[in-house]
């Protein structure tokens, strides 16, 4: 199906955090460090406006203190996505909510400062009321709606099933319950037919794509739910990736072309 004129996507960083690459990316170095961001992304659409996850909040710092201290890295905190979003001189009331790839603190903590409904599967919200290392989704989306949405769509892209938003075509929802046991991969249609796979952190680096490279052992343990469906759905992605610019979460490589939210 067509996508709807006037349909615009840009990204809001929000900071980022300082990881070896031997803990991000199988081969990887511990003196290679990379920086994995915390973005936002926002999806203008004529029925509506969405943002793909929250970047960093406010209160970013606290919710890093409440990890486990095997989770706390070195960061660094940009302006929050509500600080662009007014910097800009954006109409909040467009903003249909924020659509969760999946409830990690780095993906939530921004809610704390967005009064705006949470999109999440009822899988990855039951997976987040059943945490206990990380908790700041309990904690940043207390009084928030949450609106569930299913997987009522056809396969997609390889992907068992799918949510179309708008009906539409132009932001598909589709099932990746490796990471989490709700994850999600966000396909993006734009005008112009530029095509964009927001894949969350189904890899947290881009040489998961171009390196066939998943996460180290050790981070598969602690990181992932199902590294085996990490695996095959990784697989898929790669498949599509020469018609796709596909975006891990963590990685600002990925978001090149995406153009900032500029204030006014």
């Amino acid at each position: 199906m067509t996508n709807k004129v006037g349909m615009t996507i840009t990204q809001l960083p929000t900071g980022t955090y300082a990881t070896p690459a031997a803990l991000a990316v199988r081969g990887g170095s511990f003196r290679d460090r990379r920086d994995f961001t915390a973005t936002a992304v926002l999806i203008e659409h004529p029925d509506g406006d969405l943002l793909i996850d929250a970047g960093f909040g406010r209160d970013a710092g606290a919710h890093i203190a409440s990890l486990p201290f095997y989770r706390r890295s070195a960061h660094t905190l940009g302006p929050t996505a509500a600080a662009q979003l007014d910097a800009h001189g954006y109409d909040r009331s467009r903003l249909l909510g924020v659509l969760v790839t999946h409830t990690h603190w780095d993906h939530v903590s921004g809610l704390d400062s967005l009064d705006v409904p949470v999109w999440i599967n009822d899988d990855e919200l039951a997976y987040a009321r059943k945490a206990t290392s990380d908790r700041v989704f309990a904690t940043v989306a207390a009084g928030h709606e949450l609106r569930t949405y299913r997987f009522d769509g056809p396969a997609h892209l390889g992907f068992p099933a799918s949510h179309d938003v708008y009906g539409d075509g132009s932001v598909v929802i589709v099932p990746a319950a490796g990471h989490t046991t709700g994850s999600i991969i966000v396909f993006v249609t734009a005008p112009g037919d530029r095509r964009y796979a927001f894949i969350g952190d189904l890899t947290w680096q881009l040489d998961g794509i171009t390196e066939h490279a998943e996460r180290p052992l050790l981070m598969r343990y602690l990181a992932d739910s199902d590294a085996r469906q990490v695996r095959a759905d990784l697989a898929r992605i790669i498949a599509i990736a020469d018609r796709y610019q596909i975006v891990p979460a963590h990685d600002a490589r990925g978001y090149r072309g995406i153009p900032v939210l500029a204030p006014r």
